[in-house]
């Protein structure tokens, strides 16, 4: 769905949101339960760390089946679970993704971005996609590497992730679970024949020891890493350059002083969210939020973008201001739930940001900003396709 602005064209929507209150009431038809919408930040918050709000999806479809064929590898993810179940998967993969565990990925990194870079055209007008050249290879390589996946898999990989977050497309979400799910079983298959010292390795390690997680579970975990590993940085990086495109004198500040690059990550998430909206989650009882009766069963849904562009927050909200303390936002999630993998994504663009805007200072966006393609999916924002000329 091609969007009339690159940057802004959801947030008049969400603008018209706020002014309506933070919850909303939203009708499904055809005689379901309704949903809720949570477009207030403090709500969001709120809604985000609520153990009434569950996320457990087999509980919920059990009662509202809708006809899908999602594998339950990736349909019953540990974000589709809640504690103790929860816990207990997450402390799993835990001290792969801490502050440190990155730092020591950081060389990799940027050795990744650098080959990808070296690929960029170099004469004057040259013109490369950035999404297609960086935004998705990089992520891709980092996980797939994290993971121990065949270089020969990753483009199946990336087209599969692609499908999995298609609208309006749910034969090939489904066909794309599958594909996912058994290709995730034979490599763990294989990993068992030869292993080797990926993060997977260690998680089908940690079974044989002490038989913490069922087979169901670890392939489940595997699909999980694989897929959201990757494609939160993608859009992250993509909304990225396109927000300091469309303003160079930021841009230019950033390229000045490299090392405000890792702060000013916090206002390119909270005012260009690359999840639009949570994962399902659906009230475990009669619950009030920000003075709004939901009734138990209802599903509700959390708009992080909405939320990060919620004016009683953030001042002048549609404003990119890297000056601005963004600190509080939303775009990672909150609570329990939160982003796992947010270090690897924020060290991720950042050295993808501090690496074009040091080699290509002269980078600009080459097509009218109304003609950038965006991705049709309502969960991720970010865009398909990002013309530059290097």
């Amino acid at each position: 769905m091609t969007r009339p602005d690159p940057v802004d064209g959801p947030y008049a929507v969400h603008d018209h949101a706020h002014s309506g209150g933070p919850v909303r009431e939203v009708p499904n038809g055809q005689g379901r339960t309704c949903s809720y919408l949570v477009t207030g930040y403090d709500a969001a918050r709120q809604a985000l760390a609520d153990p009434r709000l569950s996320k457990d999806t087999q509980v919920f479809f059990a009662a509202n089946p809708g006809g899908r064929d999602l594998h339950p590898a990736l349909s019953r993810t540990m974000l589709a679970t809640d504690p103790p179940g929860h816990t207990r998967l997450r402390a799993l993969v835990t001290k792969a993704f801490t502050t440190g565990a990155v730092s020591r990925l950081r060389p990799r990194v940027q050795q990744l971005t650098d080959d990808l870079l070296d690929r960029w055209p170099s004469g004057p007008g040259g013109e490369v996609d950035v999404v297609e050249a960086l935004a998705v290879p990089l992520p891709v390589a980092v996980i797939c590497e994290l993971l121990g996946v065949p270089e020969s898999d990753r483009p199946d990989v990336r087209r599969w992730s692609a499908a999995l977050f298609a609208a309006g497309a749910p034969a090939t979400t489904d066909a794309a679970s599958h594909a996912v799910a058994s290709f995730m079983a034979r490599l763990i298959a294989a990993k068992r024949e030869a292993p080797g010292r990926s993060l997977l390795d260690g998680l089908i390690a940690a079974r044989a020891g002490d038989d913490r997680f069922t087979e169901d579970e670890l392939v489940s975990l595997a699909c999980l890493l694989l897929v959201a590993g990757h494609e939160t940085t993608t859009n992250l990086i993509g909304n990225a350059f396109l927000a300091l495109l469309l303003r160079p004198a930021a841009g230019s500040r950033l390229r000045e002083n490299p090392d405000r690059i890792a702060g000013a990550l916090d206002e390119l998430l909270r005012f260009d969210s690359p999840v639009s909206t949570a994962t399902f989650r659906h009230a475990t009882e009669p619950l009030t939020l920000a003075g709004t009766d939901i009734p138990a069963g209802a599903p509700v849904l959390i708009a992080l973008g909405a939320a990060n562009r919620d004016p009683r927050r953030f001042a002048d909200p549609g404003q990119l201001d890297l000056d601005r303390d963004a600190g509080g936002h939303l775009a990672f999630g909150h609570g329990i739930h939160r982003c796992l993998g947010a270090p690897l994504a924020r060290a991720e663009a950042e050295i993808a940001l501090r690496s074009v805007l040091a080699r290509f200072p002269g980078c600009r966006l080459a097509v009218r900003p109304e003609q950038v393609r965006w991705r049709t999916t309502r969960l991720v924002r970010g865009p398909a396709s990002l013309p530059v000329r290097v």
